[in-house]
């Protein structure tokens, strides 16, 4: 008797083309986490300036009624050398509050293919956090070497070396993956929008969702996750001043604790 399924089929060629480069581990779930609403508490005001093409500063006021009220003064100068719509080279980031507490960030390119990152946080006079960060991009992969508050002195260097790569065609990111050393989070967070509707769900069972265009000029947000919170977030441009309000409630039934605020964006 014949083989009655004939001749296998042979295999069909490996995909040539390049898929390009991931990007890095910052930009990998950035557009996902930008769909939870952020929280508030007591009244804030944020008036950001652009005192040129490079150069920005933006102060806050924040009003709480659960903890002390502070002051935030961050400066941010972005260099010429622009790469894409969110990188450009040299960029500096600080962030200092009343108390004299700073955060500081500098970025870097040292060649066509690496980049630098240099992260500082300092509580009033100590310093507190200091990590290093150094990205190489391939054609296809990107690999990346962290060290976090080294003591090169005590021969503790504290580095991490997480790398990411395109998956096969067919797979999504997290799907059957290993999670990458340092690289936070890797299930597949996935948003999708049908009809303005932005949804989309976490590890911890937590669901969103964004109608952004049921109101012009306005973004409504809405959060329940399995911690039995609730909560929604309104913002309302109010042309044509270049003002934004948002205001925002959350309420936890398991720990019967609710509060709200509202914030004011100038610029």
């Amino acid at each position: 008797m014949g083989n009655a399924w004939g001749p296998a089929a042979p295999r069909a060629p490996r995909r040539g083309e390049n898929l390009g480069n991931p990007g890095s581990f910052d930009e990998l779930h950035r557009q996902c986490k930008e769909v939870f609403p952020q929280q508030m508490e007591g009244v804030k005001l944020i008036v950001n300036k652009a005192l040129s093409s490079h150069f920005q500063v933006t102060h806050t006021v924040h009003m709480s009624t659960l903890g002390p009220s502070n002051y935030h003064f961050n400066a941010t100068f972005v260099g010429d050398r622009q790469l894409g719509p969110t990188e450009a080279f040299p960029t500096l980031v600080g962030d200092m509050d009343n108390s004299g507490s700073l955060n500081a960030q500098i970025l870097h390119l040292l060649a066509e293919r690496i980049r630098t990152k240099a992260v500082f946080q300092t509580h009033q006079a100590k310093f507190v956090t200091w990590q290093f960060d150094g990205e190489y991009r391939g054609d296809d992969c990107t690999a990346t070497l962290t060290l976090g508050n080294p003591d090169l002195l005590g021969g503790d260097p504290g580095g991490t070396f997480p790398s990411e790569r395109h998956p096969p065609p067919g797979v999504g990111w997290g799907d059957g993956l290993p999670p990458a050393a340092g690289g936070g989070r890797s299930h597949p967070d996935t948003g999708r929008q049908i009809h303005g509707f932005q949804l989309g769900g976490d590890a911890q069972c937590r669901l969103w969702w964004c109608p952004c265009e049921l109101l012009p000029q306005s973004q409504r947000a809405g959060l329940l996750d399995s911690n039995w919170s609730v909560g929604a977030v309104l913002e309302k441009k109010l042309p044509p001043l270049p003002v934004t309000l948002a205001l925002g409630a959350f309420l936890n039934h398991w720990k019967n604790r609710f509060h709200c605020g509202f914030s004011v964006i100038v610029g």
